[in-house]
């Protein structure tokens, strides 16, 4: 296979890279029949996650997402927070949606375990850390290949967000929930941000150049609350909801 008249050996030499291969790819023109069988039928590959994500999750009642690392191990004081957390929070009448796999997606579905109440697990197919974790209701058991798709899910059946430390993907999923609350796209639920010590680089932030430089209003300052317990994480969420009158045990 050639690129602009050179032969792309990382379709044919099994030892290079597969970054490298990913590379070469995307800059070699597709084939009518590749597009068609290929990037065409993604189409309904998409369709078919967001059918099946709403037609299992149409009914779960109101719910709470919980974010976070998927490298923290049982011991760390985070990830027993997060049981916490979810415990306290199923008790009070809400289900407990994560990211289906270990870390504090393991913990969010213990405590909702734990506590008999449900617990739905959203997995994505990785190369690598994410499995199901084993306290996740089978019924609200879900693979994604997509994340935004995923995503989708998260945002469209939550009632509020717990965002307990995590890397890359938990940034992706709290600055999701931001934007979209920013925006009017959705209600503004309740965000609560676990860890002081560990958000505060970034809050800080938040207020020294994306405030300072007029890219965000200080309105957008209020859209997240920072707490260090989970009895102050639980206790914004009811507060939320008990200032609007709001039933959720249905």
């Amino acid at each position: 296979m050639e690129i602009d008249g050179k032969r792309d050996e990382s379709l044919v030499n099994p030892e290079l890279d597969i970054n490298e291969t990913k590379l070469h790819n995307s800059f070699r023109q597709k084939t009518w029949d590749e597009t068609i069988t290929k990037d065409s039928w993604m189409v309904f590959k998409v369709m078919a996650e967001f059918v099946d994500g709403y037609e299992k999750l149409a009914k779960i009642g109101p719910c709470v997402s919980i974010f976070g690392s998927a490298r923290l191990q049982p011991e760390s004081k985070y990830y027993q927070m997060a049981v916490e957390i979810a415990e306290k929070i199923t008790k009070i009448g809400f289900g407990i949606i994560t990211g289906g796999g270990p870390g504090i997606m393991e913990a969010g579905n213990k405590g909702a375990f734990n506590a008999t109440g449900k617990s739905i697990g959203l997995n994505i197919d990785l190369p690598f850390e994410q499995h199901f974790n084993p306290y996740i209701n089978k019924v609200y058991s879900m693979n994604f290949d997509y994340f935004f798709v995923r995503k989708v899910m998260f945002v469209k059946y939550s009632q509020g967000f717990i965002v307990m430390p995590g890397g890359f993907g938990t940034l992706d999923e709290l600055t999701e929930a931001l934007t979209l609350i920013q925006t009017d796209k959705i209600g503004r639920f309740p965000i609560v941000l676990v860890g002081s010590e560990f958000w505060s680089g970034l809050l800080d932030w938040f207020k020294a150049t994306l405030l300072k430089d007029g890219m965000i209003s200080e309105g957008d300052l209020s859209l997240y609350r920072v707490v260090d317990t989970a009895d102050e994480a639980v206790a914004h969420i009811k507060a939320f909801y008990d200032k609007y009158s709001v039933n959720v045990n249905f």
